[in-house]
C-alpha cells in the first residue's frame, strides 16, 4: 500500500510539474494553417516549440503536439490527414506528423533553417526554403527523400506555386551585391518546378528588402509579395511620409512573370509597418495582409485595385501623385478608399489563413490567434493558445523592438533596419549622428552590447546610448527608459546562430587550415577574443570622400556569414574582396602574398565563425 501511495505521489509531482512548465511557457505563434473540411486550425509555435490545434467552429483548443526544436513553417496534405512541419534548426528537418494520433511518422534531415514549405498539385512533391544556404529544396513525398536542391539568391524566406503552370516562385529576404552601388535590391527567383532550374530573377524596386511572404492570385493572373521600401539615398532627418522607410506590396504580373509595380500600404500621415503575411482570398476580390509593426489587417479590394493600376498603365485615369506605373511606389494615396485597416487588439500578428467567412491571424507577441469575420470585420475575437506567462526584459525588448507604435506616425520599428532578429538590411544609411553626405552600412545588433564602443565610427559610447539615440532620432519620439532597458535586455540577450559553413558543428577541413592562414596574415591582431574584435578602432584606409582617414571600430566576425555586404560603406560584396580588392594597404591583414587556396581557406574560417 505504501508503495502505491508512493508512486502516486510521484505521479501527481510530475503532473503537477508538467502543467507548471506548460502554464510558464511563453507562447509566439508565428504560422497558421487551416483544415477547412474539418474546420481545425493548425498553429505553429516558434518558442514553446509546438503545434496548437485550434476547433475553428467552438474556438477551443483540441490538443498540441511538441516539437523537438522551433517550427519554421506547416503545410497540410491534400487530404488533410499529414501535417508537414519544418524545424528551423542549423540541422534542420522536415516532419510528416499523423496529427490526428500526434505522432512523426517520418523525419528527413534537410538544409539551415527550413521554412516555408508548400506541396504540389498532385501531392507528390514538396518544396521548401533552406533560409541560410541559399537555396530550396524538392522533396518526393512518397519516398520522403530529397529530389534535388538549387541555389536562390539571399535567404530565401518563402514560396509560392502556379498550379496551371510549372513555377514556383521564391521571395529572398535581402538585397545581395554592394550596397553602394546604384541600384541595390531583394529579388523573385522565378524557378521551374518540375526540374527547380532557375529560369530568371526579377528586381524589385531600389531599396526593396526584407521580403517576407509570396502569395498567388486564385486566377494565376498575379502574384503579391510583403516587403519594405527602403528610401536609403536620402539623410534620415525626418520620419513623416515614409521618408525613410514605406512599407510595400509589390505585383509580379503571372502571364510573363515580370514585375507589375509597387504599392504603398502607408497612407499620408500614417505609416502600416512591417508588412508580413499576404493572402488572396479564394474568390479573387480581397487581398489580406498582416502588419506586424501596427498590430493590424489590411483588407484591400482586388478589383478595384487592379483597376486604378490599369488606368494608370493607360493613361486614362491618373491619381494626384502617379500618373505612370514607376510613380504608384510614391502614391501614398493610392489605397485610399479601397483599404481597410483593422485593428487586431493584439500584439505581433504574423501568418494568416481562411476559413468560409473568417479570416484567422496568428497573434506572435500576445500567444492568441485573431479572428475576423469578413462580413462585419471590426468584430475581432482572438483565442489564446494557453495562459501567457507574464514577459521579463528580454521578451519585452522583442516586443517594443518590432512595435511601430513607438514611432512617430508608425512608419517603421526597430525591426525595419534590422530585420531578422536585430540583423542587418544590407543598406547603407545616412544617420545623423557623424554629419551628412556620409551613409554608411547597416550593422548587425549581435554582440552589441558586449562589443563596445556602437556604430561604424564608434561614435556612440556604448549599445546603451545608441539603443536611446535610436528612438529619439529614428523613431522620432521620446519613451519613457524602461522601454530602452527593456530593448538592452533583448539586444544583450542575441545569441549567435551556428554558421551554415560548419559541418556537423565543426569547422571543415579548409577552414581549419584557414584558421592557420588567420594567424599567419595577423588577422587576429585586431579581431581578436571571443567576439573576435579587440574593440579598438583603426584608420584601414578604404575611407573615401568626407571619411578619407577616418578611424573605423573593429567588427566583430562572429556571424560574418550572414552581414554582407562589408566594410563602412559596402563596398565589398563577399569576404575575399575585403582581403583582396579593399586590401591594398594591408590593414586588413597581411594577405598580399597569400596564395589563392591560403585566401580560400582564409574565407572559409571567417565565414564559419
Amino acid at each position: 500500500m505504501k508503495k502505491i501511495l508512493y508512486i502516486n505521489l510521484i505521479i501527481l509531482i510530475w503532473l503537477f510539474t508538467a502543467c507548471a512548465n506548460e502554464s510558464n511557457r511563453v507562447m509566439s505563434p508565428n504560422q497558421v494553417v487551416a483544415g477547412k473540411t474539418q474546420n481545425k486550425l493548425f498553429v505553429a509555435d516558434e518558442t514553446a516549440n509546438r503545434i496548437s490545434i485550434i476547433n475553428a467552429k467552438t474556438s477551443g483548443i483540441e490538443g498540441h503536439i511538441s516539437l523537438e526544436a522551433t517550427p519554421g513553417g506547416l503545410v497540410l496534405s491534400a487530404d488533410e490527414a499529414r501535417l508537414f512541419v519544418t524545424l528551423t534548426e542549423p540541422q534542420g528537418k522536415l516532419l510528416e506528423i499523423d496529427w490526428v494520433s500526434g505522432k512523426i511518422t517520418r523525419s528527413l534531415a534537410i538544409g539551415h533553417s527550413p521554412m516555408s514549405p508548400v506541396i504540389s498539385t498532385d501531392g507528390k512533391s514538396l518544396f521548401l526554403c533552406n533560409r541560410f544556404n541559399n537555396s530550396v529544396s524538392k522533396i518526393d513525398l512518397e519516398r520522403f527523400t530529397i529530389k534535388k536542391n538549387a541555389e536562390t539568391d539571399r535567404e530565401p524566406v518563402d514560396a509560392a506555386l502556379l498550379k496551371k503552370k510549372d513555377l514556383l516562385l521564391v521571395a529572398n529576404h535581402l538585397p545581395n551585391g554592394k550596397a553602394n552601388a546604384d541600384y541595390h535590391s531583394a529579388k523573385v527567383s522565378v524557378f521551374k518546378a518540375s526540374t527547380l532550374e532557375c529560369l530568371k530573377e526579377i528586381s524589385l524596386p531600389n531599396g526593396s528588402n526584407a521580403l517576407n511572404r509570396i502569395a498567388v492570385s486564385a486566377d494565376e493572373k498575379f502574384a503579391y509579395l510583403t516587403h519594405i521600401l527602403a528610401r536609403y539615398n536620402v539623410p534620415t532627418n525626418q520620419v513623416e511620409r515614409g521618408w525613410i522607410n514605406t512599407n510595400a506590396l509589390s505585383i509580379i504580373d503571372l502571364t510573363d512573370t515580370s514585375y507589375l509595380c509597387t504599392v504603398m500600404l502607408d497612407d499620408l500621415d500614417r505609416g502600416a509597418a512591417n508588412p508580413y503575411d499576404v493572402k488572396c482570398s479564394e474568390d479573387g476580390k480581397s487581398i489580406y495582409v498582416s502588419h506586424t509593426g501596427t498590430n493590424e489587417l489590411s483588407i484591400i479590394d482586388s478589383e478595384k485595385l487592379h483597376q486604378r493600376i490599369t488606368n494608370i498603365a493607360n493613361g486614362t485615369q491618373p491619381t494626384l501623385y502617379a500618373t505612370s506605373l514607376p510613380d504608384i511606389q510614391n502614391d501614398l494615396s493610392f489605397l485610399q478608399d479601397i483599404r481597410e485597416r483593422i485593428d487586431l487588439k493584439a500584439k505581433g500578428p504574423k501568418g494568416l489563413t481562411f476559413i468560409e467567412n473568417r479570416v484567422f491571424v496568428s497573434m506572435y507577441f500576445s500567444g492568441s490567434v485573431a479572428e475576423i469575420d469578413r462580413a462585419n470585420k471590426n468584430s475581432v475575437n482572438n483565442m489564446a493558445l494557453g495562459v501567457q506567462p507574464k514577459p521579463d526584459m528580454a521578451r519585452l525588448g522583442k516586443m517594443y523592438f518590432n512595435d511601430a507604435t513607438l514611432c512617430k506616425q508608425q512608419w517603421q520599428s526597430c525591426t525595419s533596419c534590422h530585420p531578422g532578429d536585430a540583423r542587418v538590411d544590407a543598406l547603407n544609411w545616412d544617420l545623423l549622428n557623424d554629419g551628412i553626405g556620409n551613409p554608411k552600412n547597416t550593422k548587425s545588433m549581435l554582440l552589441a552590447h558586449a562589443t563596445p564602443p556602437a556604430m561604424i565610427t564608434g561614435i556612440r559610447h556604448n549599445a546603451n546610448v545608441a539603443v536611446r539615440a535610436g528612438i529619439e532620432h529614428i523613431l522620432f519620439t521620446h519613451q519613457p527608459d524602461k522601454i530602452a532597458e527593456a530593448l538592452d535586455a533583448y539586444l544583450a540577450g542575441l545569441r549567435p546562430v551556428p554558421s551554415p559553413y560548419l559541418r556537423n558543428g565543426e569547422l571543415t577541413q579548409s577552414a581549419q587550415r584557414g584558421k592557420q592562414v588567420f594567424e599567419k596574415a595577423q588577422c587576429s591582431h585586431c579581431h581578436s577574443g571571443p567576439y573576435f574584435t579587440n574593440m579598438k578602432s583603426y584608420n584601414v584606409g578604404e575611407g573615401t570622400g568626407l571619411e578619407e582617414g577616418r578611424k573605423f571600430d573593429t567588427p566583430s566576425l562572429v556571424e560574418a556569414w550572414r552581414t554582407a555586404p562589408y566594410l563602412y560603406d559596402g563596398k565589398a560584396r563577399n569576404i575575399k574582396e575585403v582581403i583582396t580588392i579593399y586590401n591594398t594597404s594591408q590593414r586588413h591583414g597581411k594577405t598580399a602574398d597569400l596564395t589563392e587556396q591560403e585566401l580560400d581557406d582564409l574565407v572559409e574560417y571567417c565565414l564559419s565563425l
